[in-house]
């Protein structure tokens, strides 16, 4: 079989193994089996002509997961692809590479996937993209590795990545929102270009993302409909009454009105209004499914024409449009109104369809259309089709129910459906009658009359049983004929179908209790039959109601409440839509069209009852990045730039991207080292320049003040080089500098940070210790010095040695060493208010659940804060704060501290809260290191090891690595193990064996940590915890600390 290709394929001739490749796909294309043809494709992987290796890479997608030996012959060819100059050929090996679902080249796929994220052409940055969900789905472990690569591809300005990149952060982590931030507006701005598929993907995206941070539009108009008098006009009763609860509801109504829609919102809005145009059935589906649920109730009509066009498409994309417009017409029925001949139904549509559209003219039927409404169902009842009569049948009963004034019109058309020749149709008209006479059983006595006769010719289970149903229920409207009824019952018992048994039953026991001379008899016989019926039900139906009907010798109580439980007035049957409670469903969505949660729906967040803090949608690094892009031009004509390029920063500050911004940083790192002065100047008069325009004066006070603080920088290089008892005259020099230079020189320090390292060692190394000096208050200088480091960590090492010592208190106030201060609020954005934070490690006094974290705040400004507290928080289920008691009042240039708990309930989700002032909000968030969420443990060699031996399997993570030179001492180990995460040494009696042991803090789950190092440097990290999330970011956290 296929031997002609096989030695097409074995030529040396290209043009027949391009023939033969062409006819392979076609045979793919077609749907038949080209299996047996792999090793003979696999062979011309390597193949230099680059149309025979295109068609390969396409034949390897396909069969490289059922043909996966074969395939990992190849994996070296595959690597050297993507090295390949051609693009196609570079997408085509990673498309393949991740096709082989093989868990031993996971390693090789990260790689491939790392550098395919990185590359020139953007196919192959969206080939990246389609391969992260099949990496996730094979090992679900290299999670948090995929999560950078999809934060760096979300940053992609391409139309060509957006769309895939969204569908594998779906995938791999759609509860990071924090990731679309940043991206939000790119997106929006991106939707109109990108391509269909990718259309769909990012609006469904968007409509969850907007659903968590944008307030709803029409909440103010559900509470004026609630009470539309209040909001208005007051009644003279409720002057007299005075300020009661209600009166203060309606008074603070009016307050609350004037809802403005954020700028995000409308933008995401806007953007997307002009996709209703859009040839694609599921572009204009997704569109209008974000309207339904974002929009203000005034502008979803826009989206009532464009899904009435699509009715005129195939007839599955007909179906899922009227499920949706099914759902959609219940709530907002007005909008589809002007449409209502579009769901007129014609004698071609398929049956579902017929159903559907009877659907949406029912919920559309109102008062004044229902006379056009019911002359369309009386033409359909003369249908063929039986189901859709059915349906028409149920469609009448529902419109009379829900419109009162056509009740007994629609109740005598379905009486003349009873002759209809069509035993279905009298079976279904039955059926709905019953429900209709329910509601008003007093006027319809002639109906139950005319129901009972046809009990002799209508055959139909459900049809019977409700005639049965009606005439015990309303046995007193029809006296005479209700014992006939039993009578002919009895006689066909044994043939009956088990429904009508049931109700035979029920007839009889009704009729007994307010009968009993006429019916006493042939109640016993039918009670009789059904004690010996195959059904169990009846059985246990009979002997139930034999025992409550027919009392005993010995008289049972509930024999003598019979008559309450059998004719106790029934509530009538409300008519409803099977579509009402969908409407939790996402429009469009799988979950929606089954009525049911498909595997891997998400929920549709509720709206937020306030607003989150719109800031985090601010691009603002690129300020930055434009500065530090030009300061070679800066130094030959500073005063042009100087004045200008702040102001032109936030305009520009979309245009960026992040290569460019790492780019730019690693410039202005290497261009740091040439001075101090110089860098730093340079970022004042950018600074000034966005504030304010700066003026030649001030300029020149700022190069002095430079000056001084240069002299003073020296000084403390000196201090640093030197012993101990430098401390106090590094402190003493800081004591010199003023406030306002201590200001600048942190901001400038804070920007630093966050550059890489400059190329020069030895100068780098410098500005490192001079900076790492300047991040501290004078206190904790000695945290940051060599010989407390050496302290502290043999501290940690002694066995029982606790962190609550009195001696060891005042350094705990400052950072342990190595966790060091993280920027909570900058000065700038906090308007004179800098804050830090820091995990001091020490038991939060009052649960010892919570993290305890310091708070270091910084009065910059020239006025006194006052009123500094938490505001109310945002936080994830299950993580709580206890917040510090409230700073009346922080001088100007002042400093304090204060210690707040947060319990992370052993996570690291951010912990969102809002600081306020007297006068302002700022929203901040603490993200927390796994090694913070753990408290040491000290135990013995032996109790380290039983209890390493109950976490074995899944609960133990093995990692090996490599030691760099400067990291093989004992005590530097040690140091890096503790200062990455918070945990106790345990003694261990080989030099090359380091163990660790720690407790989470809410759980209380232990953790334990071995490092065994080995000859030349080669380690094997094992962390066993019953939390295997945290065993697996502990790994990596304490690998990458080791490594570095």
């Amino acid at each position: 079989r296929h031997d002609d290709l096989k030695e097409m394929l074995d030529t040396n001739k290209d043009s027949l193994k391009l023939e033969a490749m062409k006819r392979i796909v076609a045979m793919i294309a077609r749907g038949k089996n080209a299996s047996d043809l792999f090793p003979a494709v696999v062979k011309n992987v390597a193949c230099k002509n680059i149309e025979v290796k295109k068609l390969v890479y396409v034949y390897l997608v396909r069969y490289a997961e059922e043909q996966q030996d074969l395939a990992l012959l190849s994996i070296s060819t595959f690597q050297r692809g993507l090295k390949d100059p051609n693009q196609l050929i570079r997408a085509s090996a990673l498309r393949v590479l991740s096709s082989i679902r093989v868990p031993i080249i996971v390693p090789i796929m990260m790689l491939a996937i790392k550098e395919a994220a990185s590359d020139m052409s953007p196919y192959v940055r969206k080939t990246a993209a389609h391969a992260i969900p099949k990496l996730y789905s094979l090992d679900s472990d290299q999670k948090d590795q995929l999560i950078e690569v999809i934060e760096k591809l979300l940053a992609d300005k391409t139309t060509l990545v957006a769309g895939s990149v969204v569908m594998a952060f779906e995938e791999v982590c759609p509860e990071r929102i924090d990731l679309i931030h940043k991206n939000y507006r790119k997106l929006c701005n991106l939707l109109i270009d990108v391509e269909e598929w990718g259309q769909v993907v990012i609006i469904s995206m968007l409509t969850r993302y907007a659903r968590t941070q944008f307030l709803s539009p029409n909440q103010n108009e559900s509470l004026l409909e609630e009470n539309p008098e209040k909001a208005f006009y007051g009644s003279e009763e409720d002057e007299v009454k005075g300020p009661g609860p209600e009166e203060a509801a309606a008074t603070a109504l009016p307050a609350r009105k004037p809802y403005v829609m954020d700028p995000d919102h409308r933008l995401l809005l806007r953007n997307t209004k002009p996709l209703l145009q859009s040839r694609s059935a599921a572009v204009v589906m997704a569109v209008a499914q974000l309207y339904f649920h974002l929009a203000p109730k005034a502008e979803v009509g826009v989206i009532a024409k464009a899904l009435v066009r699509l009715l005129r498409s195939h007839s599955e994309v007909q179906y899922v449009v009227l499920q949706n417009v099914a759902t959609m017409s219940i709530k907002r029925r007005g909008m589809f109104e002007p449409y209502l001949k579009s769901f007129y139904i014609r004698s071609t549509d398929p049956t579902q369809i017929k159903i559907l559209k009877l659907e949406v003219l029912t919920n559309l039927a109102n008062e004044t259309n229902i006379p056009t409404v019911l002359r369309e169902f009386q033409t359909y009842i003369r249908s063929m089709d039986k189901d859709f009569v059915a349906a028409t049948i149920q469609a009448i009963g529902r419109c009379a129910t829900n419109i009162g004034r056509v009740r007994d019109t629609c109740l005598n058309g379905l009486v003349q459906l009873l002759s209809n020749r069509d035993e279905l149709v009298v079976a279904e008209s039955v059926v709905v009658i019953k429900k209709l006479l329910q509601m008003q059983p007093a006027q319809h006595g002639e109906i139950i009359k005319h129901l009972a006769k046809l009990t002799d010719n209508i055959q139909v289970p459900m049809a019977r049983a409700s005639i049965l149903w009606l005439i015990g229920e309303y046995c007193e409207h029809v006296p005479r004929i209700a014992p006939d009824v039993l009578r002919k019952m009895a006689k066909s018992f044994t043939a009956e179908e088990d429904i009508v048994k049931l109700q035979v039953i029920n007839l009889a026991a009704k009729l007994y209790l307010t009968n009993s001379k006429q019916t006493k008899l042939l109640t016993q016989y039918v009670l009789s039959l059904a004690k010996y019926d195959q059904n169990y039900d009846i059985r246990d139906r009979a002997r139930f109601t034999r025992q409550l009907i027919v009392p005993s010798e010995q008289g049972g109580a509930l024999s003598r409440h019979a008559k309450k439980l059998f004719l106790a007035p029934k509530p009538a049957p409300v008519l409803e839509s099977s579509f009402k409670d969908r409407d939790h469903f996402q429009l469009g969505s799988l979950s929606h069209l089954l009525n049911a949660k498909a595997t891997g729906y998400q929920e549709l967040p509720d709206w937020p009852e306030e607003a989150p803090d719109p800031s985090v949608r601010n691009v603002e690094v690129p300020e930055w990045t434009k500065c530090s892009n030009r300061e070679k031009r800066k130094e030959k004509e500073k005063p042009f730039y100087s004045d200008s390029e702040g102001e032109s920063g936030p305009t520009e500050s979309a245009d960026s991207n992040p290569e460019s911004d790492s780019e730019s940083d690693s410039k202005s790192s290497s261009e740091s080292s040439s001075g101090d002065s110089s860098s730093e100047s340079d970022d004042e008069d950018e600074e000034k320049g966005r504030s304010s325009e700066s003026e030649q004066s001030e300029e020149e006070g700022k190069r002095k003040k430079m000056k001084k603080r240069k002299t003073v920088a020296e000084g403390h290089r000196e201090g640093s080089s030197s012993d101990e008892g430098s401390d106090s005259s590094s402190s003493s020099s800081e004591s010199e500098v003023t406030s306002e230079s201590e200001e600048e020189q942190v901001e400038s320090t804070s920007w630093r940070r966050k550059t890489p390292p400059s190329s020069k060692s030895a100068p780098a190394a410098k500005e490192i210790s001079l900076l790492d000096l300047e991040d501290f208050t004078p206190p904790s200088v000695q945290a940051v010095s060599p010989p407390t480091i050496v302290s502290t960590s043999l501290a940690t090492d002694l066995e029982g040695l606790t962190l609550t010592d009195s001696s060891l208190v005042p350094s705990l106030l400052s950072p342990v060493p190595g966790v060091g201060r993280q920027e909570l609020l900058h000065r700038v954005a906090g308007e004179g208010l800098a804050v830090e934070y820091a995990f001091s490690r020490q038991p939060f006094p009052g649960d010892p659940h919570m993290v305890s974290v310091h708070i270091h705040f910084s009065n910059s400004s020239e006025n006194p804060i006052k009123g500094l507290r938490v505001g109310t928080p945002k936080l994830p289920a299950g993580i709580s704060i206890q917040e510090f008691p409230e700073i009346e009042s922080l001088a100007p240039g002042e400093s304090t501290t204060a210690v707040m708990g947060i319990n992370f309930c052993d996570s690291t989700q951010a912990a969102n809260f809002q600081l306020c002032t007297q006068t302002r909000q700022f929203y901040v968030c603490i993200q927390p290191p796994v090694g913070e969420l753990m408290a040491p443990v000290f135990m013995s060699e032996n109790e380290f090891k039983k209890e390493q031996g109950k976490l074995t399997g899944m609960n133990e993570i093995t990692e090996k690595l490599t030691l760099p030179d400067t990291c093989r001492n004992d005590h530097i180990v040690v140091q890096k193990v503790t200062t990455t995460a918070n945990l106790g040494r345990v003694p261990c009696g080989t030099s090359d064996e380091y163990r660790f042991a720690g407790r989470t803090l809410t759980s209380g789950s232990l953790v334990l940590l071995t490092l065994d190092a080995r000859p030349a440097g080669a380690a094997q990290l094992t962390v066993n915890s019953e939390k295997m999330v945290i065993g697996t970011m502990l790994v990596k956290d304490v690998v990458q600390a080791l490594t570095q």
